[in-house]
């Protein structure tokens, strides 16, 4: 068995796409993971599984998802390195800037170098943004409630799915990881 996380894109934001994490945990079972601990409302899932496809993973939940609550649910499967690869190399944090204000965007695929181009040619000072292969490091002087930088921008430019957690609640999941 190989552990997982899965990050829910846009559930339980805005009152939109509702889903109890206790529900989520069961339809997670229910598709035949184990181990399963859900972290805070935003769709943050540990689990372990025998299968290692990540796609497949995502496809598994998607469809779960979608077959129980009649709604779509962009999912992303990173595994336990990946999450030691964001908090290692975090160029923000190398460079002192205020952890609370840190994010990671995490893309379903790495972006073609022309989208990363087209992206580059707009200014969203004081906003910050580093891509590094699948991962794009955020960096949010005033916060991230109306920050330009957000999920919807990156998919539009990148045409990827992408999921973005602060700071915090990476460090937590990979704690969550190690813990079991």
């Amino acid at each position: 068995m190989k552990k997982f996380i899965a990050l829910l894109r846009g559930i339980n934001v805005s009152g939109q796409k509702k889903i109890k994490m206790s529900d989520l945990k069961l339809l997670f079972e229910d598709l035949g993971f184990e181990n399963v601990k859900t972290y805070i409302q935003s769709g943050n899932v540990i689990f372990s599984s025998k299968e290692k496809s990540v796609k497949k993973l995502e496809s598994k939940i998607s469809l779960g998802i979608k077959n129980k609550y009649r709604f779509d649910v962009p999912v992303l499967v990173i595994n336990p390195d990946e999450i030691e690869y964001v908090l290692k190399n975090n160029p923000f944090i190398k460079k002192k800037k205020a952890t609370e204000k840190l994010y990671v965007t995490f893309l379903a695929d790495i972006p073609s170098s022309e989208k990363i181009e087209k992206l580059e040619t707009k200014n969203y000072s004081p906003e910050e943004y580093i891509i590094d292969g699948k991962f794009i490091f955020l960096f949010f002087p005033k916060g991230a409630g109306k920050a330009k930088l957000n999920n919807n921008l990156f998919e539009n430019k990148l045409k990827l799915t992408a999921t973005s957690r602060n700071w915090n609640t990476i460090k937590t999941l990979l704690e969550l990881v190690n813990a079991y």
